[in-house]
């Protein structure tokens, strides 16, 4: 669209709006019509270790929220001198399970209760055992569940708990509601039905440690939803929670909150079975749309679904880019240190390109980016470690290709079950996530890491929340087709990627890195033994 029909889509309220809360950015995007991102704002936060808990305060949600929108209203204003008003849809998205509980007057019980604890290990093992499932630590019934194993004073008062996601939409529209990719972390989902399986529910509710409780697992979760149903409507206060300047009117269609692994999967049109992504960010996951049931229950292999219910196996990990941003925030102080202002892209891109003159194995360093606890490798607690011998080739490209491969070490770890152990294949894998913004590099790195190509396509850096504009967009203009066709023929109909395969040498490289890295892993184990957080 031109300048003239953007500012009449804008006036008309044809126009579609994604939020989605990360884990260290909350960002809002605008979308016309056409999928084009016409304007955005965005709010950096930071997850606090409070009491041992990693959390996020509803306050600063909302403040992120607010930031947000304000930023890309003003966005608006200044690139087609007219206020938001009119919204035809509303998408909101933010990072996958956590626990969120409240009570009937819908009071907060608990401080919120994010992906990244690893604190429900008897919890998941106990609902794993009993379901014959794999329920990760992540996962909001297995905080849930350890919740009541530890004899926690509000598990009683329980009414309703949600997702993040779950949470702000019900605080936009007044619904309890979830897309079934979201809700696929709270509770086993059943393909068939669409919705939570019924024989889990009934174990879980026959188990003695629940049954004191007057409450049953079916009547405090979410509904659930898939793409294209509508979630209900943008109410007046929800508008005015969204929009202080108080420009936007209620009644916008609001679609089924979803996880940034769902929104992942739309932002790279992988939904159809045999195709796969990889996000990178804070943590990092794949994402695999299968074509046949895995034949053993994996602990490190998560069942999840795509935002339309298809079965998903997904390899999550809680570490993967921080340690590489903390490495380049201190060498961008040397350089400040020096008089040497260095802009942060170049900063990056300069680290990065280092790494394409190392060896093969990173001359033998090894590194664990760990700055919280990592379920793959069993670890409980983070402690960020860098290891070499005396005989290891320790210089800038060899350390900053360790920082690369570490970053990937427990998703090629996780993805190694599917490949090799289960003999699932796929037809395209395509990432996306900050570390591809400098060319090349780190893709290489992870086709070499997992050593099967990489495809990057070329809007992967509109994220996640474009994805749930995307999916917000679904909902008011899919006229009946599936989430899969709509994205081959109107999103996707003409898109520009690159691929890059595995290197020989690269793979070989690889391999002799994480068989180090694995082997070092109780260096990893002593230091969270012995070095208290």
């Amino acid at each position: 669209m031109n300048l003239i029909e953007t500012s009449k889509a804008i006036s008309n309220g044809e126009i579609t709006l994604g939020l989605e809360l990360g884990s260290t950015n909350i960002k809002a995007v605008l979308m016309t019509d056409d999928f084009n991102t016409i304007a955005s704002g965005s709010y950096n936060w930071e997850n606090q270790l409070v009491d041992g808990i990693w959390t996020y305060s509803m306050d600063e949600v909302w403040h992120g929220i607010q930031t947000s929108y304000t930023q890309l209203a003003a966005d608006v204003q200044s690139k087609y001198h007219q206020a938001i008003t009119k919204i035809n849809a509303i998408g909101i998205s933010a990072m996958m399970h956590g626990y969120l509980a409240f009570n009937q007057n819908n009071d907060l019980l608990v401080p919120f209760r994010t992906w990244r604890n690893a604190i429900t290990g008897q919890a998941a093992d106990d609902l794993t055992k009993l379901f014959d499932f794999n329920i990760p630590q992540r996962w909001s019934v297995a905080h849930l569940y350890q919740a009541i194993l530890n004899d926690e004073e509000h598990v009683k008062e329980i009414d309703f708990i949600t997702t993040l996601a779950g949470y702000v939409t019900w605080k936009l529209s007044g619904e309890k509601v979830l897309g079934i990719g979201d809700a696929s972390g709270v509770f086993p989902i059943d393909s068939n039905t669409k919705t939570y399986d019924q024989r889990m529910l009934n174990q879980f509710n026959d188990l003695d440690q629940v049954k004191k409780y007057d409450w049953k697992i079916d009547e405090i979760l979410p509904k659930v939803l898939v793409a294209g149903q509508q979630a209900g409507q943008l109410t007046e206060s929800g508008a005015q929670l969204l929009d202080l300047s108080g420009n936007l009117q209620a009644g916008s269609v609001i679609a089924p909150p979803e996880g940034d692994a769902g929104t992942g999967m739309v932002g790279t049109n992988s939904v159809r079975k045999r195709t796969g992504n990889i996000s990178v960010g804070t943590s990092a996951f794949s994402m695999v749309v299968l074509d046949q049931e895995l034949k053993a229950v994996h602990k490190d292999i998560d069942m999840v679904t795509t935002p339309d219910g298809s079965p998903v196996a997904m390899v999550h990990v809680n570490n993967c880019s921080s340690d590489i941003n903390a490495w380049v925030s201190l060498f961008g102080e040397f350089a400040q240190r020096l008089g040497i202002e260095v802009n942060p892209n170049k900063l990056y891109g300069t680290l990065f390109l280092e790494a394409t003159r190392s060896d093969p194995n990173a001359g033998g360093l090894v590194n664990y980016s760990y700055l919280s606890g990592e379920n793959i490798t069993n670890m409980p607690e983070g402690r960020p470690l860098f290891v070499r011998t005396p005989n290891s080739e320790f210089n800038l490209p060899n350390f900053m290709l360790t920082q690369l491969y570490a970053a990937f070490a427990p998703l090629e770890i996780g993805m190694h079950i599917l490949t090799e152990d289960e003999g699932i294949k796929t037809d395209v894998m395509v990432a996306q996530g900050g570390l591809f913004k400098t060319p090349v590099v780190g893709q290489q790195v992870l086709a070499n890491a997992l050593n099967i190509p990489i495809t990057i396509m070329q809007n992967a850096g509109e994220g996640g929340p474009w994805g749930m504009a995307v999916l917000a967009n679904f909902v008011k203009n899919g006229n009946g087709q599936s989430l899969e066709d709509f994205l081959d023929s109107q999103v996707f109909s003409d898109p520009e990627s690159m691929t890059l395969s595995p290197e020989p040498a690269g793979v070989k490289g690889y391999q002799e890195f994480i068989t180090n890295y694995q082997a070092a892993l109780p260096v990893e184990g002593e230091a969270v033994k012995t070095l208290k957080n």
